[in-house]
């Protein structure tokens, strides 16, 4: 009877000690609450930070993508609350995975005297948004590549993000923004129509769905192009459903890669190029990634080689056009180069037999892939996707790209200028049959290691390692 009594006691101490932190709790509510009226960004945020599931929600994840997760380090988010303006949240371990879920791990915390303005930094939580999928054209010719995963800046994607910052169209940091790329274009190569998607800051007040309102909705053209380089521009954008993902929802891409004809057969390379169209594997037309790539089956839809009604120097300006669903690391690249042999008399067409059969050509004969330059992703199909852009953005658009035009034709003048004041050689038809005469055949290269060879070195490896 005594230790129940005793128990008592100790159970309603600790009921009077939690009606304590109860009262001191409120009164800190109240003290925030203050704070937070007399805030001039015209924000009125909660100041409690969200749970990993709220967090989720917010930034437009999937619940059930969060259920049997962990949730040890909950206690330090709901243990403290501190008004905004003393402090910034970085959130960078919020991840989406290809389904549109995603995981969520608790936002860190980071003191920052310096900002004062009562908001986050180059976000604006507390906004309605929206799933965007925004049209992009860039000049790679100075960027290390579209992913910023790149360790060398500038990327394109990096100056995206910078832009978004600045125009304060993010509702959260870009990875719980569910981002999502089309095509990760290499460095040098350039695009037309290169497509992302993420959550932004929207005037709708249900932003939730695809209805298209462009006279009341944020013009995202005109907003970022203010903020973007000159070689970086949107032209167009769209609401889209809330499972799209610009990477899995593509349905199919299309490259062009120009070129000057010179002395090369084109006839014969179209034969060589209709050669890839349907399901082949090109494991030796792509640079391998045993480590994170296993099936290397692609399938073209079309391949064609046609003039550009374009002359300079008296050469003609060509294109290849090549449409697929999806493509591997190089690969047009290296088809390309491949062509490009043909096209010198130095391979036969049906050496592009040769290398798609990987049971008689297992490994990847040496080569060099064609320059990236004259590549361009030109565009990205959807269902159900159409780009729009407003009257006055557009009109924009075309004097910009007016304007970098007669730029860079202004450069080409004063090359050919530089040109006209060389007296130019005859063509040595001498060096044309050393080229043939040094050449190797391409089933007659050293060869790079095998699919199965680099994955049984992978395996060794880790084995090592474990």
């Amino acid at each position: 009877m005594a230790a129940a009594d005793g128990e008592t006691v100790a159970l309603r101490t600790e009921v009077a000690a939690l009606r304590l932190s109860v009262l001191e709790l409120q009164r800190e509510n109240q003290r925030l609450a203050q704070i937070a009226s007399t805030c001039t960004c015209g924000c009125k945020e909660n100041t409690v930070l969200p749970s990993p599931v709220a967090s989720a929600n917010l930034y437009g994840c999937d619940q059930e993508a969060h259920k049997g997760k962990p949730h040890e380090s909950t206690s330090s988010v709901h243990d403290v609350s501190l008004p905004f303006d003393h402090m910034a949240m970085s959130t960078e371990k919020v991840v989406c995975n290809g389904n549109g879920g995603g995981h969520t791990d608790v936002p860190k915390i980071r003191r920052n005297r310096a900002n004062r303005t009562g908001h986050l930094v180059g976000t604006v939580s507390h906004c309605q948004k929206r799933l965007i999928a925004l049209k992009i054209m860039y000049f790679g010719q100075r960027f290390y590549g579209f992913a910023s995963e790149a360790q060398t800046e500038p990327t394109v994607e990096s100056e995206i993000f910078k832009a978004l910052e600045k125009a304060r169209l993010l509702v959260s940091g870009r990875k719980e923004s569910c981002y999502s790329r089309c095509g990760r274009t290499d460095k040098g190569v350039s695009a037309t129509g290169q497509v992302i998607s993420l959550y932004l800051r929207s005037n709708m007040k249900d932003a939730g769905g695809n209805t298209l309102d462009e006279g009341s909705e944020i013009d995202y053209v005109r907003v970022l192009n203010k903020s973007l380089p000159r070689d970086i521009r949107v032209i167009g954008w769209c609401p889209v459903a809330a499972d799209f993902l610009a990477r899995f929802s593509c349905l199919g891409r299309e490259y062009k890669y120009l070129f000057w004809k010179g002395g090369l057969d084109t006839s014969k390379m179209q034969k060589a190029a209709s050669k890839f169209i349907g399901e082949h594997d090109f494991r030796n037309f792509c640079k391998m990634d045993a480590t994170n790539v296993s099936n290397y089956k692609r399938h073209i839809r079309d391949f064609d080689i046609s003039a550009c009604d374009q002359r300079s120097n008296d050469d003609e300006l060509w294109a290849m056009t090549i449409k697929g669903s999806a493509f591997l690391w190089h690969q047009v690249r290296c088809m390309v180069a491949v062509l490009f042999l043909i096209g010198q008399g130095l391979e036969s067409p049906f050496v592009v037999d040769s290398l798609l059969d990987i049971t008689k050509t297992p490994r990847k004969p040496q080569y060099t892939m064609a320059p990236e330059l004259p590549l361009i992703l030109r565009s990205c199909l959807f269902d159900k996707v159409s780009f729009m852009c407003s009257p006055g953005a557009s009109q924009a658009l075309i004097e910009h790209f007016k304007d970098e035009y007669h730029q860079y034709m202004l450069q080409a003048a004063i090359f050919y200028e530089a040109l006209s004041c060389l007296s130019i050689p005859e063509p040595n038809s001498f060096e044309s049959h050393q080229k043939k005469r040094n050449h190797i055949p391409l089933l007659s290269r050293q060869t790079e290691p095998s699919y199965e060879e680099r994955t049984a070195k992978v395996k060794a490896k880790s084995a090592v390692l474990s």
